[in-house]
């Protein structure tokens, strides 16, 4: 009798199965009708425009539209290679990003621990309202200030380096390897107080008998960091560095473009995929030409991104994103 029961049940399951994604639609309709707004959102706005995809392999004409233009294979992305720009767009995006995304969460790991352990709430909610301050400044405040501290005629820092330095001819827009240096601690300046709220988050989390057992056994605060705050924290810095990794041919656009503008004695040091494909349209409006340079950050990305959701998946599982 069990027997027959359970090869049953074994039967129904089955032909649940078979029924296909239409008896569950027709099971769970409320549920598929509430997450409708979302998929049409996907679908007209992410999966749509991919058909933009094709501009890539055309030399584009308003004449013809998007299917109409002359069908040129991979033209567009051989003229890229060709006059160098690949290269040294490729090396600048990906060399900046990497110190971003590296630079960045050790200091908003580094910041959101130091503002954790704080013991007046007073001051630590001053101190973060400081810290994410400049996040909400707009890069073109922030080029009017970098203008006012590095231009060549009563620039701040300009005038320090000529006065008390010693370098008579000194001009941080005639200099162009030391914009590496400014860019980076222009980011960081602005962007570290968004993700030490991440960190923050993610510290409130972890239930405080971990600390009061480690103050019971003689932890000191070191100690604590090290064995109970960063292990617990290891799972939202995977997950952040995955998901920054992801964009790691895209770079940010406001803070090259407000800070260097068009200032083409500076373009080797600082020009990024973002800013060429801007100017590109900007000058001669290739389409093609601007399209295949996105599609190739697209898919750099794309195999990044597998490629270290990989490894870390073969480290360890739980830290994936899929």
């Amino acid at each position: 009798m069990n027997m027959r029961k359970t090869v049953n049940s074994h039967k129904r399951r089955e032909g649940e199965r078979n029924q296909g994604f239409a008896a569950e639609i027709r099971k769970n309709w409320r549920l598929f009708l509430m997450i409708m707004p979302a998929v049409l959102f996907f679908l007209i706005f992410n999966y749509g425009p991919m058909a933009g995809i094709y501009y890539a392999f055309t030399q584009y004409n308003f004449r013809g539209g998007l299917f109409g233009s002359p069908f040129i294979g991979l033209t567009n992305f051989k003229i890229l290679i060709q006059n160098g720009s690949l290269g040294y767009l490729t090396r600048n995006t990906v060399l900046y990003n990497l110190v971003f995304i590296v630079a960045g969460n050790i200091l908003e790991v580094l910041v959101a621990v130091l503002i954790h352990r704080l013991s007046s709430k007073k001051f630590k909610k001053i101190s973060q309202s400081v810290i994410l301050f400049p996040y909400v400044i707009s890069y073109v405040i922030v080029q009017v200030f970098a203008y006012a501290m590095l231009n060549g005629n009563s620039g701040a820092v300009t005038h320090f380096v000529r006065e008390e330095m010693g370098a008579a001819g000194f001009n941080a827009y005639t200099t162009p390897g030391i914009w590496k240096y400014i860019i980076v601690l222009i980011y960081l300046w602005k962007n570290t107080g968004y993700g030490m709220i991440i960190y923050l988050a993610a510290l409130s989390g972890i239930s405080k008998d971990y600390y009061e057992a480690a103050q019971i056994d003689g932890a000191s605060a070191y100690q604590q960091i090290r064995y109970i705050t960063l292990p617990q924290l290891t799972p939202t810095f995977i997950t952040l560095l995955l998901l920054a990794i992801g964009n790691i041919l895209r770079g940010q656009f406001e803070l090259f473009y407000q800070l260097v503008g068009t200032n083409g004695l500076l373009y080797e040091q600082t020009d990024i995929f973002d800013t060429f494909v801007f100017r590109l349209l900007q000058n001669s409006f290739d389409v093609g030409l601007g399209t295949a340079a996105g599609l190739y950050q697209s898919f750099f990305g794309l195999f990044v991104v597998l490629s270290c959701n990989y490894f870390v998946k073969r480290s360890n599982p739980d830290y994936a994103l899929f």
